[in-house]
């Protein structure tokens, strides 16, 4: 596919926002998209997708523990996700003995739900526009530090306001680059239970291969459940917790689709960067991202070679693992698509453009953004690159617990015995969780090699790191060889030495643990910022707010939407193929079918190993009411929806708001999404809910699972 060319955008801010462009404010849908919506199919009014005061679609879409969305789908709180959401619930709920991320697990009743350590979900209750007010309590004359102080203070205010003594969680966000400013607020729920998860034969089909790939042949979804006290009020876990009644819960469509049929998604797409200027996406592609693709291999094949000898190490590091692995082929498949579709060129032709328009005496106050813009980008560049090489090394765990732990531990010593007896529990509970599940052959391999490569590809490395680096990259093992030796010198080699360590502490013997030392010496790094680094900073921010103001004055009549920032949004678009691919076997490239899972069925393979148990199914073509109405069962599906990272989950709704599909990735073809909007070829991928469903009932056998969910059939 990659022969066809993309029909890129010369910007957001240029040309006419397509239909299917576009993450909307719900607020803003009578507004700015309803009329658009009708046109296409949508069936229902705005109030029923969004309402304060009443019952809405909106009161049954959550966000999925702070990073997924989900959706509930029974009026007894049942929730669904994608397993790719779920994964790190499963696996730590997951043993050797009783390993439900490789086998799969179902709940045959509400007492055989598991509950996780920490998982939550966030129902969005309102959100409103304080713009204004805001706004008024800054000025041209104030320094970004002074502006930055003053916005705080009122954001403060305006979230005290609104929290109902503690009720709700209120959040106040900053759009187009602090330009405009809108409150949200929230209800969240803490004591949400596994509910069922299919294999990882079907919940993660394809693997790292089949990633960000079309055809996708992939059942990627979970099921949990929100639990509250006996009123419906939030609650921490207790066994007299009952069943979420919620205000809203989403009908779930079995009749199908056609091509171009409506299709609208909601969700809380985390991050998008659609006003990013030239320089910036030069960076990501020359610095940023290439160092974060190096790191993040480096990190992988350590941990693939322990993960592969032992399966609770495999169960304890899985989620560590696939998190870093989704990133690595987001990172170069962004590198591959902005160089091949020259995206910096077109932002820089916008840029010309809007510097032409800036020079006029009436636009002076725009006259130097794309000057200080671009200085500042060619004057981080290398901190870009070594930033990302520094941000892989220290998702490496012992990279960062000796200074977790070693500063609270500090401030414990520090204290007389009536404090340090209130602070004894918090710290053996911080001590606990931070060394469960480490595996410290893995821990200290990932490290040696994160350091290798951050001291021979980085400039301006941390001072200790640079020292023991002309020593230890003499040799292939020489940092192997340095940590060995730290470890056997450090309180943090393990949780058992550094609990006879509390037993009598002493602050010199933590001043000068190598480990410790290492780790302050890689968290200050991280946090440094020369005073010039700091100006450009300030510099930066105000000009390229400045600059999303001019463009919006340049072209006052053009239709906005915000940049994603984990915010609940609405896109809409249609059921739609990409160009005819023959490795696809679906009649029409827009749906996956079972006999295409089949096709790429290999036993024993990681990736694409099936379940005997669903090839039965299939050869008996047992699909129950779940068949397409041509006769075969569909998996997965395309539209032309506007989603990025943080849609994982999201539903995929019809006209009438009828749950027809999983949003659960997108495709490489347009893997420069994120920038800027391809009206040809951006596609989200999605799990067909007749497959969701098909595995629920006829593969697991939890047809009470079925029963308790609205069927539109």
């Amino acid at each position: 596919m990659k022969k066809f060319i993309l029909s890129l955008f010369i910007a957001i801010f240029v040309l006419p926002v397509q239909a299917n462009e576009g993450m909307w404010f719900l607020m803003h849908i009578e507004r700015l998209n309803y009329r658009d919506m009708q046109k296409m199919g949508l069936q229902l009014t705005p109030e029923e997708i969004y309402s304060i005061n009443n019952s809405s679609i909106k009161d049954a879409i959550v966000q999925f523990n702070r990073g997924c969305t989900a959706e509930i789908i029974s009026d007894k709180g049942l929730v669904l996700t994608n397993h790719h959401c779920g994964y790190s619930q499963i696996a730590e709920l997951s043993t050797a003995e009783n390993d439900y991320l490789t086998n799969g697990y179902w709940a045959a009743n509400h007492k055989e739900e598991l509950k996780p350590k920490s998982l939550s979900v966030r129902f969005f209750v309102r959100m409103d526009d304080v713009s204004k007010r805001i706004l008024s309590k800054v000025n041209d004359k104030m320094t970004e530090l002074e502006r930055e102080a003053a916005i705080n203070k009122e954001i403060a205010l305006i979230e005290q306001e609104n929290n109902e003594g503690g009720k709700y969680t209120v959040s106040v966000k900053s759009f187009y680059e602090g330009n405009e400013f809108y409150y949200f607020v929230y209800q969240d729920y803490n004591d949400v239970r596994l509910v069922g998860t299919p294999p990882a034969s079907i919940g993660k089909f394809g693997g790292d291969t089949d990633n960000w790939e079309w055809p996708r042949h992939t059942g990627d979804f979970s099921l949990f459940r929100v639990y509250a006290d006996k009123d419906g009020n939030p609650a921490e876990y207790s066994e007299d917790n009952v069943p979420l009644k919620p205000k809203h819960h989403l009908t779930t469509s079995i009749k199908g689709f056609e091509e171009n049929d409506f299709a609208m998604i909601l969700g809380y797409p985390g991050r998008t960067n659609r006003w990013m200027p030239a320089g910036g996406i030069e960076q990501n592609v020359e610095y940023a991202y290439p160092a974060w693709v190096e790191a993040s291999k480096t990190s992988m094949d350590v941990m693939k070679d322990y993960m592969d000898r032992d399966q609770q190490v495999k169960l304890d590091y899985a989620s560590s693992y696939a998190s870093i692995a989704n990133y690595w082929k987001n990172r170069q498949g962004m590198i591959d698509a902005l160089k091949h579709h020259k995206t910096a060129e077109t932002k820089r032709e916008t840029e010309a453009k809007f510097q032409k328009w800036a020079s006029k005496k009436a636009n002076k106050k725009y006259a130097n953004v794309i000057p200080t813009i671009n200085d500042y980008y060619a004057k981080t560049n290398e901190a870009s690159s070594h930033n990302n090489y520094l941000g892989l090394l220290l998702r490496t765990r012992m990279a960062t617990l000796p200074y977790r732990l070693g500063s609270a531990i500090e401030y414990y010593i520090d204290q007389n015995d009536a404090k340090r007896a209130e602070l004894k529990p918090k710290l053996e509970t911080e001590m606990n969780n931070l060394y469960d599940g480490l595996y410290l052959p893995l821990e200290r391999d990932v490290l040696a090699a994160q350091f290798k490569l951050y001291s021979t590809k980085a400039k301006n490395i941390a001072p200790l790191i640079a020292e023991i680096a002309k020593e230890a990259n003499k040799t292939e093992d020489g940092w192997k060889e340095y940590l060995n030796n730290a470890l056997q010198n450090s309180i943090f080699e393990s949780k058992e030495k550094l609990q006879g360590f509390m037993a009598n502490p002493d602050a010199e013997v933590l001043k000068n643990d190598p480990l410790y030392q290492l780790s302050v010496d890689l968290l200050k790094r991280y946090r440094y910022k020369s005073e010039e680094e700091t100006q450009l900073g300030h510099d930066f921010d105000r000009a390229f707010r400045l600059m999303v103001q001019g463009m919006r004055e340049q072209n006052p009549d053009e239709k906005y939407y915000p940049d994603a920032n984990s915010t609940l949004r609405l896109t809409y678009g249609k059921v739609i193929s990409l160009p005819e691919d023959k490795r696809n076997d679906a009649n029409k490239n827009y749906y996956t079918t079972l006999k295409g899972t089949v096709a790429k069925y290999q036993p024993g393979d990681d990736e694409f190993d099936m379940p005997k148990e669903l090839i039965d199914l299939y050869e008996k073509r047992d699909f129950g009411q779940y068949a397409d109405k041509d006769g075969y069962l569909p998996v997965n599906f395309l539209t032309d929806n506007d989603i990025t990272g943080g849609n994982s989950g999201s539903p995929v709704l019809n006209g009438k708001g009828e749950l027809i599909g999983l949003a659960f990735d997108g495709n490489i073809e347009a893997m420069a999404g994120d920038v800027i909007f391809d009206d040809q070829l951006q596609r989200t991928i999605n799990v067909d809910i007749r497959y969701v469903l098909f595995i629920i009932d006829k593969l697991a056998g939890a047809t009470h699972l079925i029963d308790e969910m609205t069927i539109a059939e």
